[in-house]
């Protein structure tokens, strides 16, 4: 396990009931003494990123739920530095946010690739020492995150290819139910 802190990623602990969070992968961009910041990355949006930015018209890229707070607002994370300016490298060749208007230009011309860019609806926040107390309370499994996680071509596999990223008996819990007692 590695501490948290931006790169990493945050895997529900497979009991986690939390319907926030329940068999969720979440990226870390920030972790300080005040609070915490990243995205969930496998849960899909029921909209597409045209049906929320009307000048996207045609361009039906996924957009995923990043969290709970602040569900009003668009992010995104990408590979593209050169050409998007602003963002923040949390990754090596991984970047949170930037120009938004240069990501509608590049998305309008087709000069993007969707595999390299993912948007998301919300965050996930945690304030000071609230993911400190969870990470006590084994609710989160940690690993330092890559581009493949981050950008994982099937959402709905990834928290298993993450606990299986870890490695060793974390394997195994790719398999377990989420209530032990129903079984």
């Amino acid at each position: 396990m590695v501490e948290p802190a931006p790169g990493i990623l945050l895997i529900a602990d497979p009991f986690l009931k939390d319907p926030n969070f329940l068999r969720t992968v979440v990226f870390l961009c920030e972790h300080k003494d005040e609070g915490s910041f990243g995205f969930v990355l496998n849960r899909q949006y029921e909209n597409t990123l045209d049906e929320l930015i009307p000048e996207l018209e045609g361009h039906k890229i996924p957009v995923y739920y990043g969290g709970p707070v602040q569900i009003d607002s668009i992010h995104f994370l990408h590979q593209y530095p050169d050409e998007i300016p602003g963002g923040q490298e949390v990754l090596k060749g991984v970047y949170w946010g930037g120009d938004f208007d240069a990501v509608v230009s590049l998305v309008k011309n087709s000069a993007i690739d969707v595999d390299k860019i993912r948007f998301y609806i919300g965050y996930s926040g945690w304030s000071e020492d609230q993911l400190n107390t969870e990470m006590t309370e084994k609710t989160w499994l940690t690993v330092k995150a890559n581009r493949k996680l981050i950008f994982h071509t099937n959402y709905a596999e990834l928290w298993k290819d993450a606990l299986k990223h870890l490695g060793g008996a974390y394997e195994m819990m790719v398999n377990y139910p989420i209530d032990p007692q129903l079984n």
